[in-house]
Parts: structure tokens; C-alpha cells; sequence
């Protein structure tokens, strides 16, 4: 693996970069179909998630900036910048994007749980892609392994300067592979799930269970508690606000509303 992909003297395309920008187009695509099926109108559906994609790259950075090394991004400020480079936090991303939607959504007087359900399968299908990118860049790496499929990763990449030559778990390939499981899943029952907003607290339930299994395994991550990742603490709040959230959604949408 190696985090890039063409190289013509100065003119570099990594990795990273082409399959976020895939992971972005593709969403969006998938999005506008689902918008349509949906009745909400496809150009507005498809502006707000490009809003909402700068967004997320915004929170995903700042995420990542704060809690990952800001000392190292004090000592050397411009490298805030280089995203390309990797250091985009999945969990930073999903609340910039969801900020950014809650404005524009109200703002169009589009329903925000009918725009969430529609943006909630691209969203993972999106995840899943990028990692694909962060396996490429060596980031979101796993701890050594003596499994057979444990991958050495290049000297100049995050994972191979952390354990040099040492075979690791491809965690970002885990995650990519219960990404597009879970994709899967909320695609097939995006049409039998009646109650705007429980599409989308599928999605958060699903990808914060995967996300705390796949952590275990994780060597570069953020720890909260003596032995709970950031990643998990933030997994466990979201699978129990999702599960009140359906449960006053669904509750909502059964209690008649009295006439005057």
C-alpha cells in the first residue's frame, strides 16, 4: 500500500483524496435517487449535501485537530491544511454535515428526519469508500498482528512510522466491510421503516456497534477512559440517545393530535 497514486513531478493524486472525492459524488448521486423516491425536491436535496459535505470535512478536521495532536498542529499551523495527508475524524464529520443540514433543511422547509432518512445510506456508503482511502494513506490503523492477513504498511505512511515493518490489523478494511454491510441493510429497508428519523437512527445504532468492536483492534485512537476510546464513549451515547430518540419519534407520530 502506498498512499499515492500518480506522481508526475509536482502534480501528486493521492489516494486518500480520490476516494473521498468518490465517496462524495457517489453519495450524492445515491441521495438524489432516494430524494425523489421521497418526494423532496432532487437539486435541493443534492445542494444541501454538498453544504453538508463541507461541513463535515470541517468538523471532521476540527475533530481531529483538537483531540488528536494539537500541540503538533501549534508547532506547525499550516498542516491543518493538509487533508490530504489524512486527519479527517468520521465522528467530527457526521455532526458538521448534520449542523449544516439542520440549517438548511429548516431554511427550505424540508422535514429534517425525511432528509436525514434519505442521506443516511450514502452517508455509510460514503464511509465505507473512505476507508478505502485511509487503508491506502496507512491511517486508522489496527496494532501488530500474528494473523495471516496482518499487512505491512509503507515507512513514510502514519502506520508504518508507528510499527515499522511490523504485519498490523487493516482495521480501516474491517470497517470498510461492516460499512458496506450495514449500506446493505439500510438499503433494503428503507421503504419499510414509516417513521421519519428511524432510517437514520438505524444508521447511528449500526455503524457506533461496529465502530466499538472494530476499535478494539485499533491502534491509533483517541482514549476517553483508562481503556474506553473516545470513538466507543461517543458509540455507547449514540446507540442510547437513537434508541429514546425512535421510541419519542415513533410515539409522536401515533399520538393523534386533538382537534380544536
Amino acid at each position: 500500500m502506498h498512499p499515492i497514486l500518480i506522481q508526475i513531478g509536482s502534480f501528486v493524486i493521492r489516494w486518500y483524496g480520490l476516494m473521498i472525492a468518490i465517496a462524495c459524488l457517489l453519495g450524492i448521486w445515491v441521495a438524489g435517487r432516494e430524494a425523489e423516491r421521497k418526494g423532496i425536491d432532487k437539486e435541493k436535496a443534492q445542494n444541501i449535501l454538498l453544504y453538508a459535505i463541507i461541513g463535515g470535512v470541517f468538523g471532521a478536521r476540527l475533530y481531529y485537530v483538537v483531540f488528536a495532536d494539537w500541540a503538533g498542529f501549534l508547532n506547525n499551523p499550516l498542516s491543518v491544511f493538509a487533508v490530504w495527508q489524512g486527519g479527517l475524524a468520521i465522528h467530527g464529520g457526521i455532526l458538521g454535515g448534520l449542523l449544516v443540514c439542520l440549517l438548511y433543511t429548516r431554511r427550505q422547509k424540508i422535514s429534517f428526519w425525511k432528509f436525514a432518512d434519505t442521506a443516511a445510506p450514502s452517508l455509510i456508503l460514503g464511509q465505507a469508500i473512505g476507508r478505502i482511502g485511509c487503508f491506502f494513506n496507512g491511517d486508522a490503523h489496527g496494532y501488530p498482528t500474528d494473523m495471516p492477513w496482518g499487512l505491512v504498511y509503507s515507512p513514510e505512511s502514519p502506520a508504518g512510522q508507528m510499527f515499522p515493518g511490523q504485519p498490523l490489523h487493516p482495521t480501516q478494511l474491517y470497517e470498510m466491510f461492516f460499512n458496506f454491510i450495514i449500506f446493505g441493510v439500510l438499503w433494503a429497508v428503507r421503504k419499510k421503516l414509516k417513521v421519519d428519523g428511524h432510517l437514520f437512527f438505524l444508521y447511528v445504532i449500526l455503524y457506533s456497534g461496529i465502530r466499538i468492536f472494530v476499535e478494539y483492534f485499533r491502534a491509533d485512537k483517541l482514549i476517553y477512559f483508562e481503556s474506553i476510546s473516545t470513538a466507543q464513549s461517543i458509540g455507547i451515547m449514540g446507540i442510547v440517545i437513537s434508541f429514546i430518540l425512535m421510541f419519542v419519534l415513533k410515539r409522536k407520530e401515533t399520538v393523534p393530535v386533538k382537534s380544536m
